[in-house]
């Protein structure tokens, strides 16, 4: 209690603090949005935790946060600021005992990676000469879920108060449970495993190994998958930038399609490219979520619905969703969004993953939709939602920066070409033997 009482102190004096400058430069008629944006990635970086990982998922979305800001919130996936050496030595003798040194025969001082729940250190195993990558959890990220979860759960309800129009209780306990398994590495070295049975034998999608006998609840040991940063391909030429595109989405929406499982964190610094673009290493796992085959099959049924304009099938998607007073004029509404995301989907040709070349548009599009919906009395999304959204929407901006032009129709097709409950429910069940074990 006294650990998450000091985290609530700690976010709301940075964040406070910051923003009473805003405020105060804003009323003096100064404009120093660089410098701004440098010392909130400076402030978040130091925070780590939940605060940062909603910057992290921020900084992904074109034009939801002005330039300077998204250039550098976007370094916080791969480049937030580290944990020092003695935290490292620490927390590996915590995990591992004093004579943790004696596995490895280099373990890099500095981190490779440093993400907003733990860092990343490259490692050579002494035992036979494999590198490693050495996955530390930062201290106390228990006491600081709880506590931004408060302080997130205060601003939702004053929030509510305000427009009642998206009930997000479902979503507020859905974060919450995926934050609580985060940070858990014993949950995230058995979804690894899931991942790795579903794509043992692809070519394109490669997933690390983890070492159990090095690994703990706070650390995970696994293989070192070489490769680069996705946007070191944002110039490439197009058959390398669509062949990358290819291989994303496959690595997401096979598993959901094909298992009822998604990897929720589709953030850039969750994956790297090799150097010729051809391999997509997966590296994070914290954020993976198993779905009922019957919330699967609605997500078909909508696409179905919308793409032959059936009324009925659209109803019945709803529902499977667990959606309350459903009516003709509600459908209508909740079709508009839906048409939007389902669009590159229905549009059988070779194209971007949209039209529009900025976010505009789909702002525009969900401020109708919410004014539709707020007439019915508001709405209670399904918690499901949560993940396949912040997939989506993660997925599709990797997509817009990579400029790739593909026929999203025809792949997807093929992703649900067999589908059936019972072969989904058969798979799924398969694939998930490894958490038994």
């Amino acid at each position: 209690m006294v650990k998450e009482t000091k985290r609530v102190v700690k976010v709301g004096a940075n964040i406070g603090s910051f923003l009473a400058k805003i405020a105060t430069k804003n009323l003096l008629g100064i404009s120093s949005s660089d410098k701004n944006a440098k010392e909130l990635f400076e402030i978040l970086g130091g925070l780590k935790g939940p605060i940062m990982k909603v910057a992290q998922i921020l900084a992904t979305i074109p034009d939801a946060i002005p330039k300077e800001y998204s250039e550098y919130l976007t370094k916080l996936q791969a480049e937030a600021p580290s944990m020092g050496w003695l935290f490292v030595k620490r927390r590996m003798k915590t995990e591992l005992g004093n004579n943790w040194n004696d596995n490895f025969i280099e373990f890099e001082k500095v981190a490779t990676k440093a993400a907003s729940l733990g860092q990343v250190h490259k490692s050579i195993l002494k035992m036979n000469k494999e590198i490693v990558a050495c996955k530390l959890q930062y201290p106390d990220m228990e006491a600081a879920i709880k506590a931004d979860l408060k302080q997130l759960k205060i601003i939702t309800n004053i929030y509510k108060k305000i427009d009642n129009t998206i009930d997000t209780n479902e979503i507020f306990e859905e974060l919450k449970e995926r934050l609580i398994e985060e940070v858990d590495y014993k949950n995230e070295i058995k979804n690894i495993n899931i991942y790795k049975n579903i794509f043992n034998k692809s070519k394109k999608i490669k997933i690390p190994f983890p070492i159990k006998k090095l690994s703990t609840q706070k650390l995970i040991t696994m293989s070192w998958l070489e490769g680069e940063s996705l946007s070191n391909f944002y110039s490439s030429n197009l058959k390398i930038r669509n062949e990358i595109a290819s291989n994303l989405f496959k690595a997401w929406y096979l598993p959901f399609y094909q298992f009822g499982i998604i990897h929720g964190d589709p953030h850039p610094g969750n994956y790297t490219v090799n150097k010729n673009g051809k391999i997509l290493n997966l590296l994070d796992f914290g954020c993976v979520r198993i779905f009922n085959p019957n919330f699967i099959e609605a997500v078909i049924k909508l696409y179905k619905a919308l793409k032959n304009n059936n009324i009925e099938l659209a109803e019945e998607a709803y529902r499977g969703w667990g959606f309350k007073n459903i009516n003709k004029d509600l459908i209508d509404a909740l079709n508009i969004w839906a048409g939007y995301l389902y669009a590159p989907l229905l549009d059988n040709r070779i194209r971007r993953i949209q039209d529009h070349e900025t976010s505009n548009y789909g702002k525009e599009l969900l401020g109708k939709v919410r004014k539709e919906i707020k007439k019915f009395g508001g709405i209670k999304p399904p918690r499901e939602f949560v993940l396949v959204d912040r997939a989506a929407v993660g997925l599709g901006s990797v997509f817009m920066h990579l400029k790739a032009e593909l026929n999203w129709h025809l792949i997807f097709e093929d992703l649900i070409k067999d589908f059936s409950k019972k072969k989904l429910l058969s798979r799924q069940s398969e694939a998930l033997k490894i958490l038994k074990k």
